[in-house]
């Protein structure tokens, strides 16, 4: 019996046998990664996941293995480049030049440019144009220089599930998709090979659609901060002596912030009334909208999430206002007033109703402003849909239908209550007056449209169908 003790902890990785067994175990395509650094690492270990054979050339093979999943087959880049038919270049722009050797072996070959630009390049070239030019032969896709590191080796469950590809060879940016689509992402489809300065220049623009929401939420917030200092602050000091100049880090801020939540909310649906407007103006809705309106549209969430970031805000001012020196103070000198004008009870009705109703509203309005903000992420918004509304909608129309071939005829009462469920969902309230004292028939539906009144149209389409017509089927 050998000794399991005496058996080494790390077995020998075997080199090219060990990628020969492999291969002859799993029938699966063959791809060279070009460069050994932290994004190839990751790169190799996506790839294995997802059932790839993977050979990354290196120029020092023996001190790069150990860094490599086992699966993966470290060798020399001319080995790498003869083996694979899809090899992805991930070598710094500045370095492409000792590939050249390599021409001969890459051509016809895909190569797949991950680099990314150290600063934004405006004229060109880009980094995948300099490749093309130094390897005619070979067909270049541009793709994977926004996925980072981090998300290639957790998987698309973490960051970005965006792959932005672009190529002047359609077979080979369909063949690139394909392989994003295994490895878990989504490819995005960018045009021809020009368009890869635009996907090059992408990472380092910084939160490029919230810089106008950003800087729109801070006019806004100086404007009215700057009038509610001079409202409550700077006239009663001018006028009457009176120093409220405390007020300005928290209570200032604090009647300042839903004035801006508001207009931001605002801003968020006004675009959407302005592109209606235009759409009925110009008579169609195949005329591109101006570039103002375009920007404008496709920044909504923006602004809604800094008009919910300001209502959240505002909230937790509120909360600290009792906390504050100045507050105790104010209560003590009111409870001092009270008992030396020997007031006994100084509760106020109105008051306290008004405030009771603000803390109620305000609540509301913050609930249903998070409940936005959570529907506006991706991995939420995904999930809603009108499926079960649709679902009801459908079996609605058939019972509608089912009901005027009834084998059964139902009685005026059940009938009444079908036409009331009815016109509840599909009209909604009744509106109108109740017929005359002598269209018995027209009050008739009328009291039983009534009936039905505040129902919503879901809640009316599901009783129509669940309870209403079972009845009559009965």
């Amino acid at each position: 019996m050998p000794d399991e003790m005496a058996s080494p902890l790390i077995r020998g990785r075997g080199g090219s046998r060990y990628f020969e067994a492999t291969m002859s175990e799993l029938d699966a395509p063959v791809i060279g990664i070009l460069g050994t650094g932290d994004f190839s690492r990751s790169l190799a270990r996506r790839l294995v996941a997802s059932g790839y054979q993977v050979m990354v050339g290196s120029r020092t093979p023996k001190r790069s293995v150990a860094l490599f999943p086992e699966e993966a087959e470290v060798t020399s880049q001319m080995e790498a480049a003869s083996q694979a038919d899809l090899l992805f270049v991930a070598v710094f722009p500045e370095h492409y030049s000792t590939l050249v050797q390599l021409k001969p072996t890459l051509a016809g070959k895909t190569l797949v440019d991950v680099s990314n630009a150290l600063q934004i390049n405006k004229d060109g070239p880009s980094n995948a144009q300099q490749l093309a030019d130094l390897f005619p032969e070979s067909v270049v896709v541009k793709g994977f220089n926004t996925i980072s590191a981090w998300a290639l080796q957790m998987g698309p469950r973490d960051g970005s599930k965006q792959v932005f590809l672009c190529s002047n060879s359609s077979q080979a940016k369909n063949a690139v998709a394909q392989l994003c689509q295994r490895m878990g992402f989504i490819p995005v489809d960018m045009g021809r090979l020009s368009s890869s300065l635009e996907i090059e220049n992408h990472p380092l623009y910084l939160f490029p659609s919230w810089r106008i929401p950003v800087l729109c939420t801070l006019i806004l917030f100086t404007v009215f901060y700057l009038y509610n200092f001079i409202h409550d602050i700077l006239q009663p000091y001018i006028r009457a002596g009176k120093n409220n100049f405390y007020k300005m880090p928290i209570e200032t801020v604090n009647v300042t912030l839903p004035s801006v939540a508001l207009v931001m909310l605002a801003l968020v649906y006004l675009p959407g009334l302005l592109a209606a407007f235009l759409q009925m103006w110009w008579g169609t809705k195949y005329r591109r909208f101006p570039n103002w309106l375009d920007r404008w549209l496709t920044r909504r969430k923006q602004f809604g999430l800094c008009s919910f970031l300001c209502a959240a805000l505002h909230a937790i001012y509120s909360l600290s206002l009792p906390m504050r020196k100045s507050a105790r103070y104010k209560l003590l000198n009111l409870a001092f007033k009270q008992v030396k004008n020997m007031v006994e009870d100084s509760w106020v009705e109105e008051e306290v109703w008004r405030m009771e109703l603000y803390v109620s509203v305000g609540i509301l309005a913050l609930g249903l402003l998070s409940l936005l903000a959570v529907t506006s992420l991706p991995s939420v918004s995904n999930t809603v849909n009108w499926r079960e509304f649709s679902f009801i909608q459908e079996q609605f129309h058939k019972a509608a239908e089912e009901v005027k071939i009834l084998k059964n005829k139902p009685d005026n009462q059940q009938i009444a209550a079908l036409y009331g469920l009815y016109k509840q969902a599909t009209v909604g309230d009744v509106d109108g007056a109740r017929p005359g004292f002598f269209d018995f028939v027209g009050q008739r539906k009328w009291d039983a449209w009534n009936a039905k009144k505040g129902l919503s149209k879901e809640d009316a389409m599901t009783a129509y169908v669940v309870e209403e017509l079972k009845k009559c089927c009965n």
